[in-house]
Order: C-alpha cells, then structure tokens, then sequence
C-alpha cells in the first residue's frame, strides 16, 4: 500500500522531464498520501479495509432485530422517528458508543419493515431537527407528510443478477461512451424511469455500437435542473427515475448486451440544503465540510468537502465500494476534478507553466483522495474505469501511483469541444488552420489518455447550443427535410459529420457523445423551472426524429451508427497513437494512420474534389480498399468515392511511396490494406 517516494518520483520524470524542478513537491505529494495511510490505518493492507462505512452506519437488519448507527461527533443527542413509532420524536433515543458514533438496536424483526419511512433527529445546544441519515441508501418524499425521508429498503426477495458470465469476460476495450440521463431519455414530456430505460434505449445504444453508458443523475438530488450535480444522499440512488432494484434491472441488462455501466460520480462539492443533506448534519458546520469561507463554493455555491479528515475520507470511499459492489457500476466519471485540485478551485486561472500546478493553491488533500479512490476501484475490479472531469492538465492525473500519479484511466479532453465552438462561432470553414486542428486535436500529456469528445450534456442546456445548431441556427427549423438543399444546409450536414468523425479518430483513446446529439438533436435542454412554467417540453429526446425516413437526422444517425462500428471492429482507439502522414493547409485535408488503417479527411468546402498523395510509410506497401467513407448516401453523401477501387502504393519520387487519392470535399474515407 505504500509507495517508495523516491522511485516514484523517478518514474514520472522519466516520463516528463519538464517537471524536474518540481520533484520536491511531486516527492511531497507521495509522502502525505504514504502518511494518509498511516493515518486511516491501512499499512499493509488495502483501501477496502477501511471503505466499509456503509456495512457500518446506517439502518442494518441483524439477527433478531435492527441496528442502525451514525456518526455525529457534535451531537448531544440523537433519537430514530418514523412510521415504526408513529413519528415521536423522542422515543426512541441513541446511545453514543464513542469516537462522535450513535447507536439503537431495535428488537423484534418486524420492528421495522420494508417501504417504512424515517428520520433521524438530532440535538445540540438546547435545539433539536430532523436529517436524513448520511449513509441512506433510499430516500423519497412522505406523500402524507410531503417531507424527504430515509425509506426502510429490505425487500423480502433480493435482486437476483444475471451477470456473472459478463465481469469473467470482462476485459478491457477502448470506451465508447453513450453519455445518458435516464429522467430526460423519453421522449413524453414527463421524467423517464430506470426501466424504461433499460426497456427502451439501452437496445438503441447496443444498435449504434457504443459499447458503455455513463449515467448522470443517479445519486439523490432535490433539484432537477441540477443534472443530478448537487447531490443530498450520496449512497440513494434517485427516486425519481424509481427503485433501487429497477437500477439494478437497468445495470444487469445493461451487462447482458455486452454494455458496460459507468456512474457520473459527484464527490467535488456538496448541495448546502440543511435536513437533506450533510450540511449541519450534527449541528456543526465543519463535520463533513471545511470550517469557514474555505468549506462553500463560490462559483456553484455549494459546500466543499474535509478531504483531510480520516471519517469523510471513509465516507466518500465507502460509497464507491458501495456503487461498485451493491450496484455492479463499472467505474466512474469523477466530476469537478479541476475544482478539488485547488484551493481557489481553480477559477480563472489559465494554467500556463507547470508552477502553477505546485503551490500552496494545490489541495494535496483532494489528490491524496483521488490517489486513495483509484486505488480502492481498480483493487475491487482490475478492469473497472475512472475517468477524470479535470481540465488544468495537472500532471500524473492519469499515471499510476507507482509514477507519483493520481491514478485515473482517462482524462475528458475538455478542450476539444472548446476549439471546436470557438473555430464554429469565429471563423469560416475555409479559414480554419489544419496545423491548429491537428495539434488541439492530438496535444495530451505523454502515457496519459483522454476521452475525446466534441459535444457532451455541457453544450447542450439551455442558454448554450450544440453543434448542430451552431453550424445552422435558424434554418434547422425549415431545411431538415432531406428534399431541401442549400450550401449553408449542406455544408453544416457535412460538417457535424466530419467533426464528429476527426475527434473521434484522432483525439482520444476512448469517445463520448451525450445522447441525441449523434443525430443533431434540435433545441437546448431546459429542466422543468420557474422561468419555463415548469415545462418538461425540452427535456426529453425527440428519438423519432432520426427514425423518420424523410428528415437528415436519419443521415446523421446512419453515419454515427457506421463510424462507431468501424471505429470498434477495427480497435482504432487501443494501443496505438495516431501518426501524421500528411496535413495540405490550403486544401484543408489532414491524412494520418492509426492502428494499420489510413484516414484522409478533406474539411474543405468549396472544391469540389481534389487529387491529394498518401505516404503510406507508416503502414507498409500494398494495396489499399476503402472500408469507410461519410460520402455513402445513407448518410446524405453523393456516392462520389468509389469503395470497389483499389489503391496501389508505389514510389513517387518527389514525395516517397505512397498512393494518389482523389477525395471530395467535406468527406472523410478510412483505407485498409489488403492482404
């Protein structure tokens, strides 16, 4: 469980020499995460030894009766209500044991019984209220009472999984993420379910090629329009999309067609409710939160958590071995990275020289805690995924512990859809740099992988625009129809294909696309809210839209569904970087090899074809066939690149061996060579 400071620091100088003169601060990084293994009394052991809180605290059924437990280190008193005792107050008090933990054990198994509401009331200074125990694993409002309330989940039949064949299989594989929001995935207006879900998109998804789903919003959240990002309880999954068992009927068929399940994790920040949440849980504001201004958020006015202290560390620990062992989670999507990572939360800072990653501004707290946390998730399952919401570039985020890293998979390019916005919004299409392109596109930190993406939920609310609408605006509304045709029109079809297409082959070694936007969903997401008369009119998906044979969403869709499926069956993303055979400024095409393949993308608008010369140096010799090309009429292309012809490199004495392409504009083709 320890790590050899010095070794480690070698190895992450050996993979970036540029942070030589910050190994003093690197070593620091690696001694306070040895100490804070010291401190939580691991040693040789490993994280899950002390990521047991949830089998610990919280309402537990036992032999010949109940248990239920809870940490208030500032508490006076604390007493159970609910339906069992008709609601008192004070009937039923706890008794404290030591180290802040309260205890009742209740007698008699039908001392309380499953569906059963309760609270828990706390007292301090003279004053007692209600909260919601922190390790819940189910919470739904009282219809009598109309209060959020901890709900009694000991149903008499356990889920039964089905997938054990699934994780003896399991390997790994490049993820391509179907980024998903199981409130919003209907197409009714009204909030979707967990089985609905499972019943009615996760066949859409199997279909298209993506072969995982990244679900937003599961953890229990008061506010709707919060994307699920302001969470009160973080062990209940959200009762609004349904029960505990019917996520696990999504999660299990999720695994029977093959797909895996990764959970939009939020332990960054905290929602401030008080009685909801952790916040004031004993009474105190520093129980689980920073003391003072340093425990609120000033950007998302929410509460920030004591990563230094050893029983939130074990909260926030026990809750992934809780998601990924209670739930059979494949991994988890860390949001807010950036925001942990720094006392000031990173808030206009641009992150230009490599001090700015070591200083008294970095939380080494938070990192100690993410180093802990990805430890503890690949220890349960050595194929699961963690992937960073982190966008300052701090090295080593996605290094292993044995190279002073924090241990994540993957990191979210979250500049790729920034240059993408900015080139749409600023610049015409025959002004953008294809040396810029390419160096947003492939500009990552050396052994470190991204997830590319070139749209996700963020572009898609309400007050923003996705691609699709950027590239038309208006006329989406009246030219969608595949009988209408107009050079703005078709460029912007063209284009949010090729985009599409560039970033997922050449930005990343895994690809995430939010739901909808494959096939150019229309309009913005906007949640249910005072401003809109709480209309739930834009937050669904249209999926008949791309089913409907007469409109171009049914193109875009087609083109996703055959660019995913080539991208999976030839492992395009695995192994292997993309390398630069060619980049034409001036006919704006970029050709590079990857995996054994060719890609030749022509961005160009206006020329109508051109004739452009393939090395082939990084491939070999041969002859060379089309498996792909976003010019197929099924996707609205005009059939111009002929997928019968067969390319023979040779020696051009100019330009080395190679073959000539002639390529239209604004298509992309994808070349195998034959054996």
């Amino acid at each position: 469980m320890y790590l050899n400071p010095e070794a480690a620091v070698k190895n992450i100088l050996e993979v970036d020499g540029w942070l030589t003169p910050f190994s003093g601060d690197l070593k620091l990084r690696v001694d306070r995460y040895n100490e804070k293994v010291t401190q939580l009394g691991i040693n040789e052991g490993k994280v899950i030894d002390v990521a047991d809180g949830h089998l610990y605290y919280g309402l537990h059924k036992v032999r010949g009766g109940w248990v239920f437990r809870e940490w208030l280190p500032g508490a006076d008193a604390a007493f159970l209500t609910g339906d069992f005792n008709g609601w008192h107050p004070y009937s039923h008090p706890l008794t404290q044991i030591g180290d802040g933990v309260w205890e009742i054990k209740l007698k008699g198994k039908d001392a309380m019984q499953h569906g059963q509401y309760y609270k828990l009331v706390v007292g301090r200074q003279g004053q007692s209220f209600e909260r919601l125990p922190a390790y819940v694993p189910y919470a739904r409002q009282d219809p009598k009472t109309h209060k959020l309330c901890a709900v009694v989940w000991e149903p008499e039949k356990k889920f039964r999984w089905t997938d054990k064949k699934y994780f003896e299989k399991k390997s790994y594989r490049a993820p391509m993420i179907y980024e998903s929001h199981v409130g919003m995935a209907q197409e009714y207006g009204g909030i979707g379910t967990y089985r609905e879900f499972a019943d009615n998109i996760l066949q859409r998804v199997s279909a298209l090629g993506y072969n995982t789903i990244q679900l937003m919003a599961i953890q229990e959240h008061p506010y709707y329009a919060s994307f699920g990002y302001q969470v009160t309880n973080f062990f209940a999954p959200s009762s609004r999309f349904g029960s505990p068992d019917e996520l696990k009927y999504l999660i299990n068929k999720a695994h029977s067609m093959g797909i895996a399940v990764l959970l939009d994790v939020v332990h960054s920040h905290a929602c401030p409710n008080v009685g909801e949440g952790l916040n004031f849980q004993d009474g105190t504001e520093d129980q689980y939160f920073l003391p003072g201004g340093r425990g609120n958020h000033s950007a998302w006015g929410t509460k920030v958590f004591d990563y230094g202290k050893t029983e939130v560390l074990r909260f926030l620990l026990s809750n992934l071995r809780y998601w990924l062992e209670e739930f059979h989670f494949d991994g988890f999507r860390f949001d807010g990275v950036t925001s942990m990572c720094y006392e000031d939360h990173a808030l206009g800072s641009a992150f230009t020289d490599y001090s700015m990653y070591f200083n008294m501004n970095t939380n080494i707290d938070a990192l100690n805690y993410l180093m802990l946390a990805n430890s503890l998730i690949h220890d349960i399952d050595p194929h699961a995924v963690t992937i960073a919401e982190e966008m300052s570039g701090m090295p080593g985020m996605c290094l292993p512990l044995e190279k002073a890293g924090i241990g994540f998979d993957y990191r979210l390019a979250m500049g790729v859809p920034d240059m993408w916005i900015k080139l749409i919004k600023e610049s015409r299409f025959e002004d953008w740099n294809m040396f810029h392109i390419w160096g947003e596109l492939t500009g990552c930190r050396p052994q470190e992988k991204n997830i590319s993406y070139c749209e996700s939920h963020d572009q898609a609310l309400v007050g923003d625009k996705t691609i699709m609408f950027r590239l038309v605006d208006a006329e989406m509304y009246t030219g969608m129809e595949k009988s209408y045709h107009s050079l703005s029109m078709d460029a912007a079809i063209d284009m949010h294909k090729l985009i599409r297409f560039i970033t997922l082959t050449l930005a990343g070694d895994g690809y995430l696309n939010f739901m909808g936007n494959e096939f150019g969903h229309p309009e913005w997401i906007d949640f249910p809210r005072e401003g809109n008369g709480w209309s739930y009119h834009y937050c669904r998906r249209q999926w008949s839209l791309a089913m409907n044979p007469d409109l171009k969403y049914e193109w875009l869709d087609n083109f996703d569904k055959g660019m995913v499926h080539m991208a999976e069956e030839n492992h395009i993303l695995e192994n292997d970087k993309p390398q630069s055979l060619w980049i034409d400024p001036d006919k704006k095409i970029i050709a590079f090899s990857r995996n054994g393949l060719i890609f030749v993308v022509n961005l160009h608008t206006t020329f109508s074809d051109t004739a452009f010369f393939v090395p082939t140096w990084s491939v070999g010799d041969g002859k060379f066939e089309t498996i792909f090309t976003s010019d197929e009429p099924e996707y609205g292309g005009q059939a111009f690149v002929d997928k019968k012809y067969v390319y023979e490199s040779a020696d051009f004495e100019d330009k080395g061996h190679g073959f000539c392409i002639y390529i239209p504009c604004r298509t992309a083709v994808v070349l195998k060579k034959i054996d």
